[in-house]
């Protein structure tokens, strides 16, 4: 029963990070809005923390205060408009399917061109 509160609480979370990735790439959202959209939505989707998860209590209350927090702030600033039109795109993105597969394939190619730039400064020293 926790869990599911849980579980809704973290999709919300996302789905909100999702809307203010969108508010960021909107054409009529203010450019310092913007600024900071794109900066709360690189901080939420991003695996680098602030404070790493490993500590502690303080590697989650990071995440748990200034991803929502910043959330929040992008919302409020956001005009009105362009907050309903990135919800609605954010919604359309979210229900799209995920293609495990063709995740694979980029972690395959993400991986060959590692061992190649290793090969390459290898020979080079």
């Amino acid at each position: 029963m926790v869990f599911d509160g849980l579980r809704h609480l973290m999709y919300q979370l996302k789905r909100q990070a999702l809307t203010v990735y969108c508010v960021a790439r909107h054409r009529c959202t203010p450019w310092l809005v913007r600024l900071l959209a794109l900066m709360i939505a690189a901080y939420a989707f991003s695996p680098i923390d602030l404070i790493p998860d490993f500590i502690p209590l303080l590697g989650m209350l990071d995440d748990l205060i200034i991803v929502p927090l910043g959330l929040a702030l992008v919302i409020r600033l956001t005009p009105v408009r362009v907050l309903c039109e990135s919800r609605d795109k954010a919604r359309a993105i979210a229900e799209k399917p995920v293609s495990y597969s063709a995740a694979a394939a980029v972690l395959v190619v993400w991986v060959l061109v590692a061992i190649v730039a290793v090969r390459w400064v290898s020979a080079l020293i």
